[in-house]
């Protein structure tokens, strides 16, 4: 799964992702993508604009935390990260960034790289990676995964959900997105959200 750790869409299809891994046999690896990259360029909202601006932090350090210690980090970092900024409500900035690296065991300096262009070109490697089979016309949360023909490969954008699945629910949402997804020249279904993000 791609993420952007500002995205409380993708932190629900996360927690998804990670009780489908219970009740069925995949393994979940995270990796950065970044909507202040993604959104580099276009004609937005003031509010939005912004947002994007504050954006950039959280992913640097990511991928920052990525290159000190590998992928794998990738999975407890996020969850500090999300936890505070999501569920916790609180202000994202340098206090937050310290705390989420302590609470996932890492090196609290990492914080730095936040106003740092440092990490910018593995940040856009990883991003670029993550949306080239999807396309530029989607956000996160982005998921690559083998698809119901063996052999297959397939990536999409979504699922947009809340709250997140539970149990066997998680895992018959699994079964039936890698369904839809695997399907030839199957391209979107959609309908209109009328609910914010539940974390529960």
């Amino acid at each position: 799964m791609w993420f952007d750790p500002i995205c409380p869409w993708a932190w629900l299809t996360s927690r998804w992702l990670l009780e489908v891994e219970r009740v069925r046999p995949i393994d979940v690896n995270f990796h950065v993508m970044s909507l202040s990259v993604l959104n580099e360029g276009r004609d937005l909202p003031e509010k939005y604009r912004d947002l994007m601006k504050t954006g950039w932090a959280p992913v640097r350090i990511c991928v920052a935390a990525e290159q000190k210690y590998g992928p794998q980090v990738l999975r407890s970092l996020y969850t500090a990260l999300g936890t505070r900024i999501h569920p916790g409500a609180e202000d994202r900035g340098p206090e937050l960034y310290r705390a989420a690296l302590a609470d996932a065991g890492l090196d609290t300096a990492l914080a730095e790289a936040g106003d740092s262009t440092e990490f910018d070109d593995a940040l856009r490697a990883s991003h670029d990676a993550g949306m080239k089979p999807v396309g530029m016309d989607v956000g996160t949360p982005v998921i690559h995964a083998p698809g119901p023909v063996d052999g297959q490969k397939i990536a999409f954008f979504g699922p947009v959900v809340t709250p997140a699945p539970k149990g066997e629910a998680a895992g018959r949402l699994w079964d039936g997105v890698l369904l839809v997804a695997g399907t030839p020249g199957f391209y979107e279904i959609k309908r209109t959200r009328e609910e914010r993000p539940i974390f529960d």
